[in-house]
């Protein structure tokens, strides 16, 4: 909403509104801090209006207390109260529809958003004719996205291991057509050579040895950051561990280790697919591509925050 807008929606009042920039300008203080003092309800006349605050001209600045404040809740913390609540509308509701969404639909699922919310909120596919040409595995594997995220929830601040990234893949491909082939090992590494974007991958012989060196070396950074991350996912995604679900899982270990770390996490959509798919293949050349892909998905997911007031 911009300054014009501001102004033609409260122009009716007789008390001047300004928005959360102008007061941020005026107090000298952060616009952060600003909506952060308005959802804690300590600027008196503050009001929120299709998700926008207005604060009234005349208002003070609230006073910095010494008190003790309770510490805010981290996003995880928040997930699982959610997810124990099944809470629906939330943002627990609304990365386990869009996450699933994306995340399936970049390896090619022919599911929209649509039906994929559906599916996550009555458990089941709807009218036949509404599916007709949809792969039962594009069903099942959304179905067990879904699960894998709550996984995720619940052992976030576990160490990230072999087993847990196993499991993973255990929950994504269970139940699907290639979990019933004698060749596709489902929750285990890959018995046959595969590939990635017309590049070789490694060695299914050698994958044992090369995972546990990549999260030894992982694990032995004492300060972790985004590009600790990516780092990790580029190394993931170049062994190619699994037979197939590589690049869910890879993105399901991104965003466990971003709520591990209370680091914003994101969402590669449709519009940064080609921009992520470029970074993995240049990332030992220039991780710049990679690095502001992600960071750009980042500001897509504050936004999200932003909305459910929840502020990182």
């Amino acid at each position: 909403m911009t300054d014009l807008d501001i102004k033609k929606s409260t122009q009716n009042d007789s008390v001047k509104y300004l928005s959360v920039s102008e007061t941020a300008e005026q107090w000298d203080i952060s616009e952060r801090s600003v909506r952060n003092y308005c959802a804690e309800g300590r600027i008196i006349g503050a009001k929120l209006e299709g998700g926008i605050w207005f604060i009234p001209e005349t208002a003070e600045k609230p006073e910095r207390t010494n008190k003790s404040i309770e510490k805010k809740p981290t996003l995880l913390q928040i997930l699982r109260r959610e997810d124990h609540l099944r809470t629906k509308g939330g943002i627990y509701h609304k990365i386990q529809v869009e996450l699933t969404y994306n995340s399936n639909h970049i390896e090619g699922s022919r599911l929209t958003e649509d039906q994929t919310r559906y599916i996550y909120e009555t458990n089941t596919i709807g009218a036949l004719k509404k599916y007709e040409g949809i792969r039962v595995d594009d069903v099942v594997e959304t179905a067990n996205h879904f699960r894998c995220i709550d996984y995720i929830i619940e052992n976030a601040n576990r160490r990230l291991s072999e087993h847990m990234i196993k499991k993973l893949h255990f929950i994504l491909k269970n139940g699907t057509s290639d979990s019933l082939e004698d060749w596709f090992a489902v929750g285990d590494y890959k018995k046959m050579p595969n590939e990635v974007g017309g590049q070789e991958t490694t060695a299914p012989e050698d994958v044992p040895a090369a995972m546990k060196k990549l999260l030894k070396k992982y694990r032995a950074r004492k300060l972790l950051d985004l590009h600790d991350l990516l780092a990790f996912h580029y190394e993931f995604e170049k062994i190619h561990p699994f037979q197939d679900g590589n690049g869910r899982v890879g993105r399901l270990i991104l965003f466990k280790e971003c709520l591990r770390l209370n680091i914003v996490p994101f969402i590669i959509d449709e519009d940064l697919k080609m921009f992520y798919y470029r970074g993995l293949k240049e990332w030992p050349k220039e991780s710049g591509y990679l690095t502001d892909t992600c960071l750009a998905a980042q500001d897509k997911f504050r936004q999200i925050l932003e909305y459910y007031r929840i502020y990182p």
